[in-house]
């Protein structure tokens, strides 16, 4: 144990105590044997090592490999940052690239959409007006037709009764005036068709050969048979009551007779044409005129059903366009939102 007695004594004085303890049977003072070079604060300070040639060298290279090492980490730094603002920047031209392809692509869609929306509504509004225009007008001309056809028939129809009812007063004219039933073996319906009820010359002369193979006994060859109603009827054409009785041209007073026939058959027919004409005009007319209707409704439900379909993409359309815009008004709101937050 050391003991400095200085301020008894005014000086140093080491003691050396020698102290009993039961755990250690001595303590030995500490001798050091070898001297080592120990770098302490004071001894940073001395300007020893600043003179010494072999520190200075090793202090010069550490300070050029040290700023070395920092130029090259400089460098390397620099390097990467520049391989990152390149990096950065590339995909930065393809975001806003991409982004500028999404918009016009989206912005062409919707501007698509909006334009064939906008001119199928054109279409549908031209389809419905001008179709319904064109189909009432070709409905007029159509019924105009029809109604001339109706008359038409209704004439044909009117001249076809006309000549029946002309043959049935001739056929009944002939039997009642020459009380005869058939002419040449053959009935009189069958020989006045609608060419020959007309013919006075032939009809008269079938009537005079009748009477002269019946009643002449010249071309009989036999005695006549005089009983029968054509001879005193073809004999008395011209007798006159109250007048002599002057025998003429039988074959003329036949053909005179029958002219008168058929005279009054063709005028008691006008009235029966003109009452057919009428009736059948009137329903050829009702019946053109409804085919012309169901023919021009078949146009105007294809018409609305053109219209109708139109619409539907028209609106079909103009939902997709809304979609699209939402969804860009949408993306451009989060956009902004980025760009805000990226701001603060």
């Amino acid at each position: 144990m050391k003991l400095h007695y200085s301020n008894i004594l005014l000086f140093f004085l080491p003691l050396n105590i020698w102290a009993y303890n039961k755990n250690k049977s001595y303590i030995a003072p500490h001798i050091p044997t070898t001297t080592t070079r120990v770098l302490s604060e004071c001894d940073i300070q001395k300007s020893t090592y600043d003179s010494n040639p072999e520190m200075k060298k090793v202090m010069e290279n550490f300070d050029r490999q040290t700023s070395q090492r920092f130029e090259e980490y400089n460098e390397r730094m620099i390097e990467k940052r520049k391989k990152c603002k390149e990096q950065c920047d590339k995909d930065i031209q393809e975001i806003i690239l991409k982004d500028k392809i999404d918009k016009s692509l989206e912005e062409k869609v919707e501007k698509g959409c909006l334009k064939c929306g906008c001119g199928l509504g054109g279409v549908a509004a031209g389809v419905g007006i001008f179709g319904s225009i064109a189909v009432n007008e070709l409905k007029k001309a159509a019924m105009a037709i029809a109604i001339k056809d109706a008359i038409a028939e209704g004439l044909v129809a009117g001249e076809t009764a006309r000549i029946q009812a002309s043959i049935k007063a001739v056929i009944l004219g002939i039997k009642s005036k020459f009380r005869i039933d058939t002419l040449g073996g053959e009935v009189l319906e069958s020989i006045l068709t609608a060419q020959k009820y007309d013919d006075v010359s032939l009809i008269s002369e079938s009537i005079y050969m009748q009477y002269k193979s019946t009643c002449l006994p010249q071309y009989v060859g036999h005695g006549a048979d005089l009983s029968k109603p054509i001879c005193h009827t073809v004999y008395t054409l011209d007798f006159v009551q109250g007048k002599v009785h002057v025998p003429g041209s039988l074959q003329g007073s036949i053909k005179k007779a029958l002219e008168k026939i058929v005279a009054e058959a063709k005028s008691n027919a006008v009235s029966e044409t003109a009452n057919v004409t009428t009736r059948q005009t009137a329903v050829f007319e009702s019946r053109n005129i409804a085919a012309v209707d169901a023919t021009y409704a078949s146009y105007q439900t294809a018409i609305v059903a053109s219209v109708v379909a139109i619409l539907v993409i028209v609106l079909v359309m103009l939902i997709i366009y809304l979609i699209l815009r939402y969804r860009r008004k949408k993306k451009m709101n989060k956009k902004l939102q980025y760009t805000k937050l990226l701001n603060q």
